[in-house]
């Protein structure tokens, strides 16, 4: 039988988990669980849960709102990452109600469950409450060398021209935010993180294999070509399902799969 140790302080202790209280006036009241964990208090090893209630009927439709409530009303130390409110950025993904998504986007009606559980994004090394350290996944991500890797063009002040049909190809690609829902979805990525580069950035990978104006297709697959980097992705599609963006990066790497397999024909 496998047996599996948790890290260090991973375990949830909720001895001192605390509920905030909605106002005794408020009527539509819904209750979040938060996950808390800070790596720097010496009292409170291991992470819990914090109960919120919040009251529905003095509060935004999304569930970035109902957090900004919380730390604004009910508990200053809450931490969680936010920019753009418009689901372009990414700072905001987290774990909500058993799927991770991005908190801006995600209404509080959409919540099946009637307690609305919130998390970091799963299976990432946590900096603090619901910020993963994303350290690892743009370290990945820079490895593919995202850029245009093309000749220096012969009239430096005219545009490097596609077609209709060329830019047709980067669509369901370049709309990628790289809030890493998709790969912290995937079971593959969680066991092979070190090695599997993951869904997010072999999406990113193909939007530049795609583009007909790269001129480093050739150096792109060979740098993928690895059991590991590309090919420990077994078509689960967690990542398809979970993506806020409706992207299909299973997709993409399958379209990497096949340029490989066609210059070897």
């Amino acid at each position: 039988m496998a047996e599996f140790t948790l890290p260090k302080n991973s375990k949830i202790d909720n001895k001192n988990s605390k509920t905030f209280k909605a106002d005794g006036k408020s009527k539509n009241v819904k209750v979040f669980e938060v996950y808390r964990y800070d790596p720097e208090d010496s009292e409170q090893k291991n992470p819990h849960i914090d109960r919120f209630e919040i009251d529905l009927d003095n509060c935004g439709p999304m569930v970035l709102d109902a957090l900004i409530k919380m730390k604004s009303e009910q508990d200053s130390s809450l931490t969680f990452r936010r920019s753009c409110r418009e689901g372009i950025c990414g700072s905001c993904a987290m774990n909500i109600d058993g799927s991770n998504t991005l908190a801006c986007t995600k209404s509080i009606s959409e919540c099946k469950s009637n307690t609305i559980k919130i998390y970091p994004l799963p299976h990432m090394p946590v900096v603090k409450d619901l910020v993963p350290d994303l350290t690892h996944f743009y370290e990945q991500y820079k490895s593919i060398k995202p850029w245009l890797q093309a000749s220096e063009p012969i009239n430096p002040q005219k545009e490097r021209q596609q077609s209709p049909e060329e830019r047709e190809k980067l669509d369901g690609l370049y709309e990628c935010i790289l809030c890493a829902c998709c790969s912290t979805s995937c079971p593959s990525y969680w066991w092979n993180s070190e090695k599997y580069l993951g869904p997010a950035v072999l999406l990113q990978a193909q939007r530049w294999i795609a583009d007909s104006r790269d001129e480093a297709t050739a150096e792109r697959l060979d740098a993928l070509e690895d059991p590991f980097k590309l090919y420990r992705c077994h078509t689960i599609m967690n990542c398809t399902q979970t993506c806020p963006k409706g992207l299909n990066p299973a997709k993409a790497i399958g379209k990497i799969k096949q340029a490989i397999a066609d210059r070897k024909a």
